[in-house]
């Protein structure tokens, strides 16, 4: 009897000591893990608080045939898909961090004024990207509507897009690595490291290039890391090209 109740008191000491040590644990853990909420708290959608901008230009013949598949373009889209052919537009300018981004830093969004959205359409052509675009984006730059998007208009003069791309007339099935080679070559200082390729399933997406808040190329591994991986994509022609 005796031998039995050592032995329920032996195993009763175990499991509280196990207990014991996960607390410790716990308490161990919980000051870092506090530490690193607050850390990115302080900086997370804080508007003008970022590192880099990128540069996101959209293939506009791929997102107009994607449109069509899904049933046509929105009618904010039509200017874009229905009106004079484009080849590459401004999906946006996003300020980033080196690791993640912000986003709707302001909750209502500052009103943006509909004679800024029309001044942008020869570079954004789908109104309700624009508006959408400031809300996520602009209102992290810690800058004005107007401001940012004369910022928008800058950077997007910082790039040359390269020649062969301009007037595609027939479909192109390219190798990312080549798209991201044709633009190094038409902008001086700008390394493969600056530049990432997105796509679709089969369809160039996106070129999206680094810059500085200076506007001037940077290095960006993270939004490198996330490129595409297909051998190759298409590039659907610029209509009337």
């Amino acid at each position: 009897m005796l031998a039995k109740a050592f032995a329920n008191l032996f195993v009763a000491s175990r499991r509280s000591l196990g207990v014991v040590l996960l607390l410790i644990t716990i308490a161990a853990v919980l000051p870092g893990l506090a530490g690193s909420a607050v850390a990115q708290d302080r900086r997370q959608n804080a508007s003008g608080e970022f590192d880099f901008y990128v540069l996101s230009l959209s293939w506009s013949p791929s997102f107009c045939e994607a449109a069509g598949e899904r049933g046509g373009p929105s009618k904010s889209q039509q200017i874009q898909c229905g009106g004079r052919p484009f080849s590459f537009v401004v999906h946006g300018l996003w300020p980033q961090y080196e690791r993640g981004f912000p986003n709707y830093c302001e909750r209502p969004a500052p009103r943006l004024d509909r004679n800024i959205v029309s001044s942008m359409l020869d570079l954004m052509p789908a109104p309700g990207l624009i508006f959408s675009e400031w809300d996520k984006h602009g209102t992290c730059s810690g800058l004005s509507a107007r401001s940012y998007f004369e910022t928008i208009r800058k950077a997007r003069a910082a790039v040359k897009i390269p020649e062969q791309f301009i007037e595609l007339a027939e479909p192109k099935t390219i190798a990312p690595a080549d798209i991201e080679d044709a633009f190094v070559k038409a902008n001086p200082g700008l390394a493969t490291n600056a530049i990432a390729v997105t796509c679709d399933s089969s369809r160039l997406s996106e070129v999206r290039i680094c810059l500085g808040k200076d506007l001037q190329f940077r290095a960006c591994e993270e939004i490198d890391r996330r490129a595409c991986r297909r051998d190759t994509v298409l590039m659907p022609p610029v209509r009337g090209g």
